[in-house]
């Protein structure tokens, strides 16, 4: 890790940015003005474009101390790196368009500890790859291959990796309107939202809308814009937990973690498909299938695990072509794999492997390149 940056060392705008933490997200809405002439919204953007190439690190890092954990790598400092930020502060809400170089993010328990932020981030990836841990022992991973939306309670402990660049949204929302809908809002901590119901198709548009337009609208459109996206997030994720309490009869719940076990124990063969699996577990093909509507479907499950795994091989290994992992991971011709890897991270395997690999060298737990 990088030796910490004296905030004396950047520009005026960063320093008085990360001074003004505290206030960062309050609305300066004043009860003694006429509400119907204030402005609904505060908009801030936040760059370190301008910081020396050492310090653009340090200085985002130094940013987002307010309430996460942002480690500082060694190649980071010497490359430099590339963040911003837009923020749209409302009376209640508070909305983040952030574009970033690879970088990890964290919240402990011990810096739980010592801040009061307790907000719930319903979480956006645009761009990029995304893979989120959620609880103490990182139990629960979510790895966001394609726009999707996860949940986060900030009172309790996550981890986000993001080995590419990535654009990623960011809805806070105050925890009393979460748990006004959620008797057991603390339960929604990691849970995903995929695009497969009518109401989430709604949301998808929406949030296409707000990632292309919301930067020229005016306040009071930027406004109704996010608190209509904000009920339909909502919406979205009642609708997921009412699903997933009619799944969660023990008996279903255990067959599930089997049948995913031996997807993962499978990974590696060609021949893993919907009738090897049948073959294995006593299902019938519809319900084998309803049992991964929630993760996109059961051929998109199968996928996103096999580039998962890949994406970690190449970035753990020099030594290993990419015709190897491609084999190593069910794909029977290269040009396959290379071909749902681009459409999956946005980039070619080597392409993703030249950017990630000395990012992963620097910030996974003890992971070397090899």
């Amino acid at each position: 890790m990088a030796t910490p940056v004296p905030t004396t060392d950047y520009s005026e705008p960063v320093r008085q940015a990360i001074a003004g933490a505290s206030q960062r997200y309050v609305h300066p809405w004043s009860y003694t003005a006429s509400v119907a002439t204030a402005s609904p919204i505060l908009r801030r953007h936040f760059t370190v474009a301008n910081e020396a190439r050492s310090l653009q690190m340090p200085a985002w890092s130094d940013y987002l101390s307010r309430s996460l954990d942002v480690p500082v790598a060694r190649s980071q400092v010497a490359h430099g790196f590339h963040g911003e930020i837009d923020t749209y502060v409302l009376k209640d809400l508070v909305f983040l368009d952030s574009r970033t170089d690879p970088v990890m993010q964290t919240r402990t328990a011990a810096r739980i500890s010592t801040d009061n932020v307790r907000d719930f981030i319903f979480h956006v990836a645009m761009e990029g790859i995304v893979e989120i841990e959620a609880g103490a022992t990182w139990r629960r991973k979510t790895t966001q291959f394609m726009p999707g939306i996860v949940a986060l309670d900030m009172g309790q402990p996550l981890r986000m990796r993001r080995p590419t660049r990535a654009r990623v949204m960011a809805f806070f929302v105050p925890r009393g309107i979460v748990e006004a809908s959620f008797p057991d809002a603390s339960a929604l901590h990691g849970q995903v939202v995929t695009y497969t119901s009518p109401i989430a198709c709604m949301l998808r548009e929406q949030l296409i809308a707000i990632g292309h337009h919301l930067s020229a609208m005016d306040d009071h459109t930027a406004q109704a814009t996010l608190y209509r996206c904000i009920k339909l997030i909502l919406a979205a994720f009642g609708q997921n937990i009412h699903r997933g309490h009619s799944l969660r009869v023990a008996a279903q719940t255990a067959m599930l973690e089997r049948v995913k076990e031996y997807i993962h124990t499978n990974l590696g063969s060609p021949a893993l498909a919907p009738q090897t699996i049948l073959s294995h577990f006593p299902l019938t093909r519809p319900t084998l299938y309803r049992m991964f509507e929630h993760e996109g479907g059961l051929y998109a499950y199968i996928r996103n695990c096999r580039l998962r795994e890949a994406a970690h091989a190449l970035s753990a290994s020099r030594a290993t072509s990419v015709a190897q992992i491609a084999s190593r991971f069910g794909f029977s011709y290269p040009s396959d794999f290379t071909r749902a890897f681009r459409r999956a991270y946005g980039q070619s395997p080597m392409d993703f492997r030249s950017m990630a690999l000395e990012w992963w060298h620097d910030n996974n737990d003890g992971l070397r390149p090899v």
